[in-house]
C-alpha cells in the first residue's frame, strides 16, 4: 500500500463537472493499494497519516498533525501508484489489487481515520477526477507497507 500526502490549504474533486468532495486546511492523501495488501496495511497507513506531524507550530518546525490541528483530509484512490516503469516507458500496473478488493481496502482506510476522529471525504473509486488543490509548503511525504 502507497501514500502520497500533502499539505495542503484547500482540495476539491471535481467528477463530470460536479464537485463531489471539498476539504480545507488538511491532507490530500493518494491511496494506492496492491496485491496482497491486508487489513495490516490499512491500520498501518491510517495510523501513520492520521498522527504525522508536517503542520508547523509558532516556531516553524513541524510539530503538528492533521489530527492536533482538527483538519481534513481528502483520500482519493489512485491505483497509478502501483505502476512500475522499471521497463519500457508505459507503466505497468500488475502489482495494483483488483479493482473491487482495492476498493473495499480504501473505503477501510477512510474508516480506521474517521475511528481517529478524522474527518475524510472521499473521491469516486475509478472516475476520472479533476482534483484542484492549494498545496501548502508544498509539503508532500510517500508512505509505503
Amino acid at each position: 500500500m502507497y501514500a502520497v500526502i500533502q499539505r495542503v490549504k484547500q482540495a476539491s474533486i471535481i467528477v463530470n463537472d460536479v464537485e463531489i468532495s471539498r476539504i480545507n486546511k488538511g491532507l490530500c492523501v493518494y491511496l494506492g493499494v496492491a496485491k496482497g495488501d491486508t487489513l495490516e496495511e490499512v491500520r498501518y497507513i491510517a495510523k501513520k497519516i492520521a498522527n504525522l506531524r508536517i503542520f508547523e507550530n509558532e516556531e516553524g518546525k513541524m510539530s503538528y498533525s492533521v489530527l492536533d490541528l482538527k483538519g481534513e483530509i481528502l483520500l482519493i484512490s489512485q491505483f497509478t501508484l502501483l505502476g512500475n516503469c522499471n521497463k519500457g516507458n508505459r507503466p505497468d500496473f500488475t502489482n495494483a489489487e483488483k479493482p473491487d478488493v482495492a476498493n473495499n481496502l480504501y473505503l477501510e482506510v477512510g474508516s480506521e481515520l474517521e475511528k481517529f476522529g478524522v474527518v475524510v471525504k472521499y473521491g469516486q473509486f475509478g472516475a476520472h477526477m479533476l482534483i484542484p488543490q492549494t498545496n501548502d509548503g508544498p509539503v508532500t511525504i510517500i508512505i509505503s507497507k
